[in-house]
């Protein structure tokens, strides 16, 4: 029988577990000091307990670490690891930059949204990936001690796995885990409301919306989601929190051309995001195989930039990364040496 891992426990979690071995009270904090601050990969290694109660705990219990089966690297620095999860592969991006190094994450074995533009969700959704799976792509890299970031907005969609999302938060920001400030950390939802108002109300950290058309009839034939939660709506609920001091909220905008380029998309923008305190960040479309969508010149993406900054809303333009290794925005697929792949290297090879 496979032995339950203790990566991913909280604090209360690994409390009732000493409890129920007859450990001490006080092991349970040595062994979050352990797991979150030495990252160890051992019960072994955890030496201020005594060597019976390792034993006690080694018999039910691993700390659960697994090591990555494939690394790519890019020419531009990033690197994307993959991993084995319960329910098949997940893919996770190290993106390194002057002042910071941030890891984007997958909160899910594929994805359920079904957006038009994302390689994620052609390959269907497989399984929720647990917390200790989520820690596991921090703690397994050979970058897990240069992070300074880390965004969820790998594979899957956060707010559709929102219990094991916010337990992993817990253990990333509360002082016997990590102990991250909120601040260092960004979570992607396409709007599912629910799990993204728990998030709202039960954390700290930074929200992104991917938002990418703010016309309902026109998001809806890119977003499957859009039929469930208008954007209005989710725009709605997330102006009933306060964004106006060290908390953001930013949304994210890939470009088609012709598509979601034009003046009444600035227009239509200002007026969803009114009185509301946040950044929209602009994105390059990323081809991929039987989509028929084209991205926005660069052109196009800095006059659109321009018009909307012009009207008040701060708007960058984000720049792409690992696209040679299949890391960038809407390319995360595990079906990893599958045919999917293989199209979408065709794809970008003809660009």
């Amino acid at each position: 029988m496979d032995k339950e891992r203790l990566l991913g426990k909280t604090l209360p979690e690994l409390k009732a577990i000493v409890q129920s071995l007859g450990l001490p009270a006080f092991s349970a904090k040595q062994i979050c000091e352990w797991l979150y601050k030495k990252k160890v990969d051992s019960i072994d290694k955890m030496t201020n307990l005594s060597l019976a109660n390792r034993e006690k705990l080694s018999a039910a219990y691993e700390v659960g670490l697994s090591l990555p089966e494939r690394v790519d690297s890019s020419v531009d620095g990033t690197r994307k690891y993959l991993f084995r999860a319960k329910h098949g592969l997940v893919e996770t991006v190290y993106i390194p930059e002057e002042d910071r190094a941030t890891l984007c994450v997958s909160s899910q074995v594929g994805c359920k949204m079904n957006c038009l533009f994302c390689m994620t969700g052609k390959q269907g959704f497989s399984g929720h990936l647990s917390s200790a799976d989520i820690l596991n792509q921090m703690q397994s890299i050979d970058e897990s001690d240069k992070l300074t970031n880390v965004v969820f907005m790998g594979m899957g969609e956060p707010m559709d796995n929102v219990d094991e999302l916010l337990k992993t938060l817990e253990i990333m920001t509360s002082d016997w885990g990590y102990a991250w400030s909120p601040k260092r950390i960004t979570v992607s939802t396409v709007g599912i409301i629910p799990g993204m108002k728990r998030f709202l109300e039960e954390s700290s950290c930074h929200l992104a919306v991917s938002l990418h058309n703010p016309i309902s009839e026109e998001r809806r034939s890119l977003m499957p989601i859009e039929k469930a939660f208008p954007i209005e709506k989710v725009i709605e609920e997330i102006k009933k929190f306060d964004f106006t001091h060290q908390r953001r909220v930013s949304f994210e905008y890939t470009m088609f051309s012709g598509v979601n380029d034009r003046p009444a998309h600035v227009k239509a923008l200002v007026s969803l995001l009114s009185g509301l305190e946040c950044r929209i960040n602009l994105i390059r479309f990323h081809a991929i195989p039987g989509v028929s969508l084209e991205g926005s010149s660069m052109e196009v993406m800095e006059r659109f930039r321009d018009d909307l900054m012009h009207r008040g809303i701060m708007t960058t333009i984000r720049k792409s990364r690992g696209e040679d290794i299949f890391a960038a925005c809407g390319l995360l697929s595990s079906n990893h040496t599958g045919e999917l792949n293989e199209k979408a290297k065709t794809v970008l090879q003809k660009k």
